[in-house]
């Protein structure tokens, strides 16, 4: 085992235990920065593979804008960013399900290569891999954008409260006339 192997090993372990207290924290901002952790875990071991493209790109567009997005989303919705008793449910039934899926993927990832050597093509260069991206995966790229674009319009509609009030009340500002002070006699009526 050489030190590159000892190296993308520390790195995903890493990325997993992070991206284990993603989905484990109950705190929102802190799951966004470990969001970050994991991520660039995951462009270090991009860097120890030799894709020093795929790992900048990585910190560029996952850890420097999904985040940033994610975060300032938060924000400006001024979501909980504790934990809330209404919204905790129990973790064991998910817990499960992800435990099921990744022992599955595991025994059919054994049961396809059956520990066999797989011949790994020629390193890629810049020009190969902008070829592939523009080429072949231009339209998930966009359709991402565009989900990125519409989960900020739909933040920012929910941070104002004045979209969606009566228009009357928009137009006086939403301030209630003053109600006249009518003085009681002792009976009590007005």
């Amino acid at each position: 085992m050489t030190g590159a192997d000892v190296l993308l090993l520390a790195l995903g372990a890493v990325a997993v235990g992070a991206g284990a207290l993603v989905v484990g924290t109950r705190h929102l901002v802190r799951a966004g920065l470990w969001l970050v952790v994991c991520l660039g875990a995951l462009a270090g071991d991009y860097l120890v593979l030799s894709a020093e493209l795929v790992a900048w790109v990585q910190v560029l567009i996952y850890v420097g804008a999904v985040v940033v997005l994610l975060l300032f989303a938060v924000m400006l919705t001024r979501a909980p960013i504790g934990p809330s008793d209404d919204l905790d449910r129990p973790g064991w039934p998910a817990a499960l399900i992800g435990a099921g899926s990744g022992l599955g993927l595991a025994v059919l990832l054994v049961d396809a290569f059956r520990w066999s050597r797989v011949e790994l093509p020629a390193a890629g260069t810049a020009e190969r891999l902008g070829e592939q991206v523009f080429r072949s995966w231009v339209l998930p790229f966009e359709v991402l954008s565009v989900l990125l674009l519409a989960a900020l319009v739909g933040a920012i509609v929910l941070s104002r409260p004045d979209i969606g009030r009566p228009a009357a009340k928009a137009a006086a500002g939403a301030v209630e006339p003053a109600r006249p002070v009518v003085a009681a006699d002792e009976g009590g009526r007005a």
